[in-house]
């Protein structure tokens, strides 16, 4: 009976064990994924070895192909993939594949309203506010339906 709360001890301690280890499994993941959608062509990167380099090329779906980092104008070397510690400057406005393919089923819905008259284009709205600063003495009824 001696060794009951021994026992009931150990068992916590095991299970803050498995608790914390999956906890910093999911960050690593996360900061990995993060990192991932960071590394872009143009991105200011530290590498493993200490260079700091510019992301000329990186495929971040095949991690045995290697990367091209530039470290000075004209100066591009390969390193492994998963050489890059981490992004120093993220590149500000990078789209990534799935909003790219997003904007682009957008643009098509917005290209079929255009062409159905549902949706007036911007070219049709700039041209319209030109005719209302040339002549600001039409009526809203002068003026074309949107």
């Amino acid at each position: 009976m001696d060794s009951f709360p021994l026992l009931i001890l150990l068992a916590g301690l095991l299970v803050f064990m498995f608790v914390s280890s999956r906890r910093r499994m999911k960050k690593q993941k996360a900061e990995q994924e993060k990192k991932a959608r960071e590394t872009v062509p143009g991105a200011e990167v530290l590498l493993q070895g200490g260079l700091y380099g510019t992301i000329v090329e990186y495929d971040g779906e095949d991690l045995d192909k290697p990367a091209l980092v530039e470290i000075a104008p004209g100066i591009v070397i390969k390193v492994h993939s998963q050489a890059v510690l981490r992004i120093v400057d993220p590149v500000e406005g990078a789209v990534t594949e799935d909003e790219f393919i997003e904007a682009e089923e957008t643009e098509a819905e917005y290209v079929a309203g255009v062409a159905d008259g549902g949706i007036s284009s911007i070219s049709d709205d700039q041209r319209a506010a030109r005719q209302n600063a040339a002549d600001p003495e039409r009526d809203d009824k002068d003026r074309p339906a949107v």
